[in-house]
């Protein structure tokens, strides 16, 4: 938990046991934790929804896909195949979003879902789970694979809060998204994430639509963090901020949000957002050498 110009402020992923007996803090990365721990069961239960109130700037514009489909006049069936590459990671105690990106073995996601708040990896081995034709596909990552913007997320700016890393086999039969271009303030987008805690014990795919807002920092590897409207849940942290309405590319990750008064439904201002960190820079750079094949150090 991080505290930030006078508003309680968090990163979006790791919700882990104990943390949420501090209510008072208003910084906050989403990553959920299970119930269960050690070894994870296939099936994991998740912390009930009461304690983990979603991030809402009024009606809560979050969709199963069916409901976005049908609001959309979209074919529901196509739409779950296309976003198929949004998926959870499961680390140790602690749960993330994530998505293949570019090749169907390598995985975008916020930092904080694969490091804890000593920095400390959360767990040995973190697995990659996607449905697919209504099966559960959970495929392990190679934790040497890894390469983030900082490996003790919560200790620094949340726009160095980004990861890549590879799977230890690919995910054969699902598409990966691709990557946007750029990003701008007040650009349309769609946030696309299973993990919220608080949506179908955080296996459901949630989708809505909504805008980049305002550009707040810019990291040193070039990276950028822009606040966001759409609504989020605590365990969703990592997930794609697609871009444009044709193939899904992702042009951004959840990180968190930050708030004057969290866990309420209020308009979005500059004290009640979401925030997500930009794929560009060292983050891209790294995405694309993973999908070369190639290894690189930061």
């Amino acid at each position: 938990m991080r505290h930030k110009g006078g508003i309680r402020a968090a990163l979006g992923c790791a919700f882990l046991f104990g943390i949420w007996g501090q209510f008072g803090l208003s910084s906050q990365v989403s990553a959920a934790p299970f119930l269960e721990h050690a070894p994870l069961p296939k099936t994991p239960t998740f912390v009930d929804a009461e304690v983990t109130p979603v991030v809402v700037f009024g009606r809560n514009s979050r969709r199963s896909v069916e409901d976005f489909a049908a609001e959309q006049k979209l074919d529901a069936v196509e739409l779950r195949r296309k976003f198929t590459a949004s998926g959870l990671i499961e680390c140790g105690a602690a749960h993330g979003a994530g998505q293949l990106t570019l090749t169907d073995d390598i995985v975008t996601t916020a930092a904080h879902v694969f490091f804890d708040e000593r920095g400390a990896p959360r767990a040995r081995t973190c697995f990659f789970v996607i449905e697919s034709d209504g099966k559960q596909i959970r495929t392990p990552i190679d934790s040497g694979s890894i390469v983030a913007g900082s490996t003790n997320p919560y200790a620094i700016e949340a726009v160095h809060d980004w990861a890549v890393a590879r799977l230890k086999h690919p995910v054969d039969g699902v598409t990966p998204y691709g990557l946007a271009e750029a990003e701008r303030p007040n650009m349309p987008v769609e946030f696309v994430a299973r993990g919220h805690i608080d949506w179908g014990e955080g296996r459901r795919l949630s989708m809505e639509k909504c805008a980049l807002r305002d550009q707040l920092t810019v990291g040193a590897e070039g990276t950028r963090e822009f606040s966001f409207d759409c609504e989020t849940g605590d365990g969703a942290s990592g997930g794609a901020v697609i871009i444009g309405s044709g193939d899904p590319v992702v042009g951004a990750i959840l990180v968190g949000w930050r708030s004057n008064k969290p866990f309420r439904s209020a308009p979005f201002s500059t004290t009640h957002y979401n925030f997500a960190v930009t794929i560009e820079g060292a983050f891209k750079k790294a995405v694309m050498a993973a999908a070369a094949k190639v290894v690189v150090s930061k």
